[in-house]
């Protein structure tokens, strides 16, 4: 990182000062932006913005934007669908998708999109449930009551989700229930060469001059969905210095309620791990894209994630190794302990909760590496593998009562489970090879040869040979197989020969072994104990504070405002003149040929890029950015590179979101792309062409 911060304030400490904070939807501090901004957000106000948000469920964040179920979210968001919808004639990563019309809307294989409905607060019915329980019935009635709640209130509608959510690390917990969309289909996509212009040397940089965009539509009943009362306009003017910025959306993890042990485990073992790890696996991947045009068309989305995910550990964990802000998180730690142990009954209740958590995080150091290999995806890493451990767990788990069935095979979750699943995205053999190898290769050189796991995966076969044999032979690449083998339930899997089932099953007792030491004795302490704690800083400092982020529906407040660096003042705006002044003929630095075609008619003046200080964390890309009108003025796609801390504080100073100016993306829809349709749809009448007919697609 170029600047370490220095955080103004630590959760937990005190109330969020500044632009700080991700808040929930049940208890965003209006009151605070009316006294900074001098607007004051009403609740008709807020449930607009909620119900025009969206969440793409495999990890990012989305928006409504006109009345016939369009979406906007980042081309990176959306990439999985373009390259899963893409072949080796028709490249719409490289290239570019656009539909002129309804029919030729491609659905995406395997993308799901929520809607927030509603909000409950379950605090009272949980800690009732769990009052007084420890270790493993602690852990097996939570998991049964959260089910429990999920179930009841989507009462077996595929179409509405229900997750529990946990919230101040178990001080509260709160039921949302979500509209779900299964059927999702790609509108517009620009070429990668624009939408992820100045490629890794770039990303969390700024100035940026990225077109990081997409348009997907919902669809329900084989018609385009009715969002006309839930979706957000466009802003005549775009983005301005100084203008008030909200942005909605669904912050994946952020660690600031953390213990100091919980830190110091991540700082001294799980994040150099971690970059170890991402390290080589980027060598793997670049080393299979140099085998020829295909393989680097099938393996681009893998190494963007790598890379993302390398860069991004970086940054957490030099910001951990930043004394003086290590320093400020032990202090308030220190801090909150000396309230709770000056008062007696504080004491009794929660003074014990933090040695707790430290046992807990010693007992994890010892099994990280078999939880990380055995169960957690790391050693037996390939996506054919992943579907042969479904449909194991599957017949085993759902022949089991709801609650005590593993999470993640709840009743309420089954539809994603088959829709992920059953999903027709393509599978690589050459590529699954390639990952399954260097996983079995990290797990025998992590765990030992002589590792009793290791062995018995392994037998006389090298990592290559097994991941070899066991990609070729399966079947589970075709759907129809796997839908049989779902459908005929235990009876199916025990016969199956495939030979990635027979490696699910040979693997799957151990597996499922130290998963159950983990949940029982280590997740279910620290659950337990940081719950407490939760409550701990209720009592001390109120519940005027915002919960880690956890992908669940937040909102932020800020503004558009730019920051010093190295001692100089970096500019809030880019402008799209920049984007060819930036060009080099050179990957990353190459623009694709429409808009070099297009140069001359493009306003250079128009904003391209631009920051905020909202305070986001990754699973924000795709968020909307709205001013006080509830219109967008862009499409939040990154954050600088001191951001990258904000995994553990905030520093309005120097903290920004950056985002796609709302203009840059009209002036290219308009004058790039010829997008008329979209164009129609985001600003009614400012072309000639009508708008999207609600007709069943053909």
């Amino acid at each position: 990182m170029k600047r370490l911060f220095v955080i103004a304030t630590l959760l937990g400490a005190a109330p969020a000062l500044a632009d700080e904070g991700m808040w929930t939807y049940n208890n965003f501090p209006a009151a605070k932006v009316k006294e900074k901004f001098g607007f004051e957000p009403t609740q008709q106000w807020l449930d607009k913005v909620r119900l025009s948000s969206a969440r793409l469920a495999g990890g990012c964040s989305a928006s409504f934007v006109s009345p016939d179920g369009l979406v906007m979210t980042n081309h990176h968001c959306a990439r999985g669908c373009i390259e899963q919808l893409s072949t080796a004639k028709k490249d719409y990563i490289a290239n570019g998708f656009y539909a002129k019309t309804q029919a030729e809307e491609k659905q995406c294989p395997a993308m799901e999109i929520n809607q927030l409905e509603s909000i409950t607060d379950v605090t009272e019915t949980l800690n009732k449930a769990t009052q007084g329980l420890s270790g493993k019935q602690y852990a097996d009635t939570l998991k049964g009551k959260m089910s429990e709640l999920e179930q009841t209130c989507s009462a077996g509608d595929a179409k509405v989700r229900c997750d529990v959510v946990t919230l101040y690390q178990g001080g509260k917990y709160n039921l949302y229930k979500y509209r779900r969309f299964q059927d999702v289909r790609l509108v517009m996509a620009p070429e990668h060469a624009i939408a992820f212009f100045g490629g890794d040397p770039d990303n969390f940089e700024f100035p940026r001059y990225d077109l990081d965009m997409s348009f997907v539509r919902v669809y329900q009943d084989g018609k385009p969905a009715n969002t006309k009362d839930t979706y957000f306009k466009w802003s005549e003017h775009g983005a301005k210095e100084g203008e008030l910025t909200f942005v909605s959306g669904n912050p994946g993890r952020t660690s600031r309620g953390l213990t100091i042990a919980e830190l110091e485990l991540q700082r001294d073992v799980v994040l150099p791990k971690t970059l170890m790890f991402l390290s080589e696996m980027r060598g793997l991947v670049t080393e299979f894209q140099r085998r020829g045009p295909e393989q680097k068309r099938i393996s681009n989305n893998m190494l963007f994630g790598v890379e993302n995910g390398l860069k991004a550990s970086k940054g957490r964990h030099e910001a951990l190794l930043d004394k003086k802000f290590f320093a400020q998180k032990v202090a308030a730690e220190q801090d909150l302990r000396k309230k709770v142990d000056a008062n007696p009954e504080m004491k009794k209740k929660y003074g014990a909760a933090w040695d707790e958590i430290a046992k807990a995080q010693e007992q994890l150091a010892n099994i990280r590496k078999e939880l990380g290999f055995m169960e957690q995806g790391q050693g037996l890493s390939s996506t054919t593998f992943q579907i042969a451990r479904t449909l194991l767990r599957a017949s085993e788990e759902l022949p089991k009562d709801n609650g005590q069935r593993l999470r993640e095979f709840s009743q309420a979750g089954l539809p994603a489970l088959k829709a992920q699943l059953l999903s027709p995205a393509p599978i690589y053999p050459d590529l699954e090879i390639a990952r399954l190898t260097f996983g079995l290769t990290k797990m025998r050189e992590e765990l030992g040869a002589d590792h009793p796991f290791v062995k018995k995966v392994l037998g006389k076969e090298s990592p290559e040979t097994l991941a070899t044999r066991v990609v070729k032979g399966s079947k589970l690449r075709d759907v129809k197989a796997r839908q049989a083998l779902f459908d005929g339930g235990k009876a199916a899997v025990d016969a199956s020969k495939d030979p990635m089932i027979e490696l699910a099953k040979l693997v799957d007792p151990d597996a499922r072994a130290v998963r159950k030491n983990y949940e029982e004795n280590i997740e279910a302490v620290v659950r337990k104990n940081s719950e407490l704690i939760a409550k701990a800083k209720f009592e001390v400092y109120g519940t005027n504070q915002y919960p880690d982020a956890t992908f669940s529906p937040r909102l932020s407040y800020g503004s558009v405002k730019g920051y010093m660096e190295d001692g100089k003042q970096v500019a809030p705006i880019t402008q799209m003149a920049g984007t060819f002044e930036r060009h080099t003929g050179e990957d990353p630095f190459a623009l694709p040929q429409s808009w070099l075609k297009s140069q001359k008619i493009l306003t250079g003046t128009t904003g391209m890029n631009f920051v905020t200080t909202n305070d986001i964390i990754g699973g924000n890309s795709g968020s909307p950015m709205i001013n006080k009108d509830g219109e967008i003025v862009g499409l939040v796609f990154d954050g600088n590179i001191q951001s990258l801390g904000g995994e553990y504080g905030f520093d309005e100073n120097v903290n920004r979101t950056v985002a796609v100016h709302s203009d840059a993306i009209i002036e290219a829809l308009q004058k790039v792309y010829g997008a008329t349709r979209v164009l129609e749809e985001l600003r009614p009448g400012s072309t000639k062409v009508p708008p999207v007919k609600t007709n069943p697609a053909g």
